[in-house]
């Protein structure tokens, strides 16, 4: 009986092994990551491959947001109820503001509603980053993912308080008309504003903090500078003919309003209004985004 014994290192395995390396550097590798360069489009395919990673984040912040609290969800219906009753009291009550022959508590919520989508958009999408500072400086996916992921929780808030809204308005026997065709567009535009300004805020936060601390000032001020506690036609009669396009240049003035006139068929704003805050809200986002995308490089290095 005899045994052959092949050498390890025969030539015939070191050809073997050089066109198995050859073979598989021949091989596109799975994924490729290179740094962006000058002011890059949005690569909204990156986004989409990571949908999983974007709908996993959006449901842990809703999960951490009212884990361990006894009232949980109502929170979110809590909130606008208490500032629509000091706005009642105080603008409606005390001021006397008029309210187009709405009950003035149904009124300011509903200028709530519209405000809270906006502000609660912003207010997340500016955080997100150094929120997730160890997720960015560890593991890589389109950073893009952080800020969109916020607006699926932001939604279902807005949803649980839009249900509370209907109630009130069955109760107040308030029906809407066709101006309620108009709000998803409203609703577009306030999200738009709302993203772009927080992809500014939010990348701008990675390298200075001290947005952190400026922009909840900046709210304040934008809160009482809206038509939320008080109608936009109420603002154009007290202010002088010089101002009147001053507070028109918000360009949340025209969407808030209109979001009211679309749910309680108030005095509907100027079309003027309507179309400056279209234009403002695209343009605001798509500077917002290819300024995110410009500073999205040094993230990991900063943060």
């Amino acid at each position: 009986m005899t045994t052959d014994f092949v050498s390890i290192d025969s030539p015939e395995n070191r050809s073997a092994d050089f066109s198995l390396e050859m073979a598989v550097s021949d091989e596109k590798p799975y994924l490729s990551i290179v740094p962006t360069s000058g002011w890059a489009a949005i690569n909204l395919v990156d986004v989409w491959q990571f949908r999983d990673l974007l709908m996993s984040l959006a449901s842990r912040d809703l999960k951490l947001r009212y884990k361990q609290t006894v009232l949980g969800v109502i929170w979110v219906v809590l909130q606008p109820l208490m500032a629509a009753g000091i706005f009642s009291f105080v603008f409606g009550k005390l001021a006397d503001f008029p309210s187009d022959g709405v009950p003035y508590f149904l009124f300011s919520y509903a200028g709530l509603l519209g405000w809270n989508l906006f502000s609660n958009t912003l207010t997340k999408t500016s955080t997100c980053l150094l929120g997730n500072s160890q997720l960015i400086s560890k593991v890589f996916f389109p950073r893009l993912v952080l800020p969109l992921s916020t607006v699926p929780s932001v939604m279902i808030d807005f949803a649980v308080a839009a249900a509370m809204m209907i109630v009130m308005m069955f109760i107040a026997r308030r029906a809407p008309g066709l101006p309620i065709l108009l709000l998803p567009l409203w609703m577009a535009v306030l999200l738009m504003l709302a993203l772009g300004i927080g992809l500014c805020t939010a990348a701008l936060a990675v390298s200075y903090r001290d947005v952190q601390y400026i922009l909840p000032v900046f709210m304040q001020i934008l809160l009482y500078a809206s038509p939320i506690a008080y109608g936009l036609s109420r603002a154009m009669t007290k202010l002088s003919p010089t101002l009147r396009p001053l507070y028109l240049m918000n360009p949340l003035a025209g969407p808030l309003e209109a979001f009211r006139w679309s749910l309680l068929n108030t005095t509907p704003p100027p079309s003027g209004s309507l179309v400056y805050a279209s234009i403002m809200s695209i343009a605001i986002f798509l500077i917002g985004a290819f300024s995110f995308k410009r500073m999205e490089r040094k993230f990991a290095d900063v943060i």
